[in-house]
């Protein structure tokens, strides 16, 4: 039933709110992008975004010249936003409807890409899903920004969970090395701010 309420809620605000009436809106995805591309993978690296919504990465990642991408989110009118905006040039993008701890991957990826999913995740069962997805299906890098200790406690009328950047170390440290983490703050459309973790791990073989 959660699960339910959860996709519904999604839906609802893709669907009666505007970018500019949403708190993680970024004009331009500036610490995700760097972070990709130091990874040095290159232009064929497979890369997943999750929960990207109608986040501006995936116009970013295109017109870099990177060619296999796949966007995730739980709310089909927020992918179905997105592909309005990029118009022809979505077709080159793979779409997934899929709440993420209901989602298999049919591949594995070189990067996956989470801003501001797993604090969303507050149950244990929750979290243990989405580090066995990781554990699994990723082969190179786990790009993570999430609210810091110091960030908010709600978004969007949800409970979430705050993490330090010892906290996140520890919580990937079986399969992932850190490599780096920086904490800035993200500025809402409202002109308010969010402080937000971001790290970048790579998978331990």
């Amino acid at each position: 039933m959660v699960k339910i309420n959860n996709k519904n809620h999604w839906e609802t605000v893709y669907e009666t709110k505007q970018p500019n009436e949403v708190s993680w809106t970024q004009e331009n995805p500036k610490t995700s992008l760097d972070f990709i591309r130091k990874t040095h993978l290159g232009k064929t690296a497979k890369i997943i975004d999750i929960g990207g919504g109608d986040s501006k990465l995936v116009d970013f990642l295109l017109e870099e010249g990177y060619e296999d991408i796949t966007v995730l989110d739980i709310s089909a009118n927020a992918l179905e936003r997105a592909q309005k905006r990029l118009g022809k040039k979505a077709e080159k993008v793979s779409w997934i409807v899929s709440d993420i701890i209901d989602f298999i991957p049919e591949t594995i990826y070189d990067i996956w890409h989470d801003r501001a999913t797993f604090h969303f995740l507050t149950t244990e069962k929750q979290i243990k899903k989405y580090t066995d997805s990781i554990e699994k299906w990723v082969s190179n890098y786990f790009i993570i920004g999430t609210f810091s200790e110091i960030g908010p406690t709600k978004c969007s009328g949800l409970d979430i969970k705050q993490y330090s950047e010892m906290d996140i170390e520890n919580q990937f440290s079986n399969h992932f090395k850190k490599i780096k983490c920086i904490k800035e703050n993200h500025i809402t459309p409202f002109e308010t701010k969010q402080n937000f973790i971001f790290c970048v791990l790579k998978k331990i073989n």
